[in-house]
């Protein structure tokens, strides 16, 4: 049974393209990792602050992995971006 990872986000002021653009550039690491089946980040059209990415996964193991796996730097990088701590949840298929 797959799982979903429903992940959401803040900018901070003023920061929100730059959010945007870096959640978008994640999609072809997620994609490409292991146990992945899909993963689509989306803008709230009524609140531009705010952005959720849906990543579909064969399980949380593989999720989990893939963090583990994404180079911490990056991450650390875009901090400036967040508004707020990001929020995320799994949900069962």
């Amino acid at each position: 049974m797959g799982i979903v990872r429903i992940n959401k986000f803040v900018s901070a002021v003023d920061k929100s393209d730059e959010l945007f653009e870096f959640l978008k550039s994640l999609i072809p690491y997620i994609s490409k990792s292991e146990g992945c089946l899909s993963c689509e980040v989306l803008k709230d059209i009524e609140n531009e602050m705010s952005f959720i990415v849906i990543e579909k996964w064969l399980s949380k193991d593989h999720h989990l992995q893939s963090i583990a796996n994404f180079p911490k730097e990056e991450m650390q990088a875009a901090m400036s971006l967040f508004g707020a701590p990001p929020k995320g949840a799994y949900y069962c298929q």
